[in-house]
């Protein structure tokens, strides 16, 4: 096996670096989840407090990042998809991702805590203390549950946001955790598919390595109708409506298709077409929850004007 750590790209650090230690793609989605839970709450925000609570949820999930770069960099660069990042290439020092992790995850809860409430700001700690500790870790290298239960870590958001409005939890915002919990596993299976022997040359007990690829792929059809219903029914809570129904029945047809088209393929003809099929429906999964949170904003949006809803 030839070791990735042998494409090190050592140099020093620049400040895209320590941005690359927060996971921005990662913290893209945790903003856009947090800021649609916030915006569709039923109390009206302040513009300063509402910007306020973004950033910092903003600041929490970077921290979650960084400390997960710092555990896992013995990982990442054995892993190709993995090996460029920041510590595995030699440009940050693994104490140097520590310290900034740490720094940040306590500046952010505080802060969160004292713009909007300690709700929310509780919420955000737990929600680090799950990824860095419960997920990465415990679960991620002790069981092919790894990324069923880990994915609640990026389930939380949402919650936040609507925390920061609310100041408590509720149907609404458990409906939104469940959306992003149930896509996780299909979204990522279906990544893990076509990331070949990566996870099992790092040791990671990844679905497709414990219980073999074809086993993966009738979990991640299995999920995905789990996740239908899910998707489907929260139209028919205070946040739902004709919009966000026509759109979860669409993108949830669209989804099922994908996986379904997974479940009826060998790795014969996956690998004959480079895994065509898998790297298309993993990324019609971000579609997927980006158009759903779209929806639920459109319908947060028509819910302040008197417009949307069912009532």
């Amino acid at each position: 096996m030839t070791d990735i750590r042998a494409f090190d790209q050592t140099g020093e650090a620049g400040f895209r670096d320590y941005v690359a230690l927060l996971k921005p793609r990662v913290m893209s989605l945790v903003v856009f989840t947090a800021l649609v839970g916030l915006l569709v709450a039923p109390v009206p925000v302040h513009p300063v407090i509402a910007v306020a609570s973004i950033l910092f949820i903003a600041l929490g999930g970077g921290a979650s990042g960084a400390l997960n770069m710092w555990w896992d960099s013995d990982i990442d660069q054995i892993m190709r998809r993995t090996c460029a990042r920041p510590i595995p290439a030699g440009r940050v020092e693994p104490r140097e991702a520590l310290a900034l992790g740490l720094v940040l995850s306590l500046i952010s809860v505080a802060m969160l805590g004292l713009a909007a409430n300690w709700v929310a700001a509780g919420l955000l700690a737990f929600t680090i203390f799950f990824y860095v500790v419960i997920y990465s870790m415990w679960l991620k290298r002790t069981t092919p549950q790894n990324i069923v239960i880990g994915g609640a870590a990026g389930a939380f958001p949402p919650m936040i946001g609507w925390a920061c409005a609310t100041g408590g939890i509720s149907l609404e915002s458990v409906a939104m955790f469940m959306l992003i919990f149930m896509w996780t596993p299909p979204h990522f299976w279906s990544l893990a598919l076509f990331m070949k022997d990566d996870y099992s040359n790092a040791g990671v007990p990844m679905l497709t390595v414990t219980h073999g690829r074809k086993a993966a792929r009738t979990h991640i059809l299995v999920y995905t109708i789990l996740l239908t219903p899910v998707a489907v029914g929260t139209a028919f809570t205070a946040i739902g409506g004709g919009v966000y129904l026509a759109a979860s029945l669409i993108l949830s047809a669209g989804f099922l298709r994908g996986a379904w088209r997974i479940w009826k393929r060998d790795e014969a003809a996956a690998e004959a077409d480079k895994y065509a099929v898998e790297k298309k429906t993993f990324r019609f999964s971000l579609i997927y929850l980006a158009g759903l949170f779209a929806a639920l904003l459109a319908e947060g949006v028509l819910h302040h004007l008197g417009l949307g809803g069912w009532w």
